[in-house]
């Protein structure tokens, strides 16, 4: 996994208007007009969000006659998931050793209620 391209990936992701454009491209393939149809922005300024995603590698253009079609590319998405799987592994470990230890607690605390009813 490439450092560069990992930051160039959340870099991308990290605006709204880029994840809407990826959630419509992720039903199928689209124009440039017909990605920009719902945003109250200009052709020119989805552009840019385009070409930051392009270079980001999660999307990509075809040719199609007068049309360039953008389709969403899966790789760098991959990628991501990959990154946040260490980590995901790494929490769930921690959180299982902290269920460990409060079930240990709860089993003393549970020992000492007991013994302290026996007394009265």
């Amino acid at each position: 996994m490439n450092a560069e391209r990992l930051d160039a990936t959340f870099a991308a992701l990290a605006d709204p208007t880029r994840r809407a454009i990826l959630a419509r491209l992720a039903e199928g393939e689209a124009s440039v007009m017909e990605l920009a149809e719902p945003f109250a922005m200009s052709q020119p300024a989805i552009s840019k969000h385009l070409k930051v995603l392009e270079r980001a590698g999660l999307i990509s253009r075809g040719r199609d006659a007068q049309r360039r079609p953008c389709r969403l590319e899966a790789r760098p998405v991959r990628d991501v998931e990959r990154w946040i799987e260490r980590y995901r592994r790494h929490w769930e470990e921690s959180l299982a050793a902290l269920d460990e230890v409060l079930e240990v607690l709860k089993r003393e605390e549970r020992a000492r209620a007991r013994r302290k009813e026996k007394r009265r």
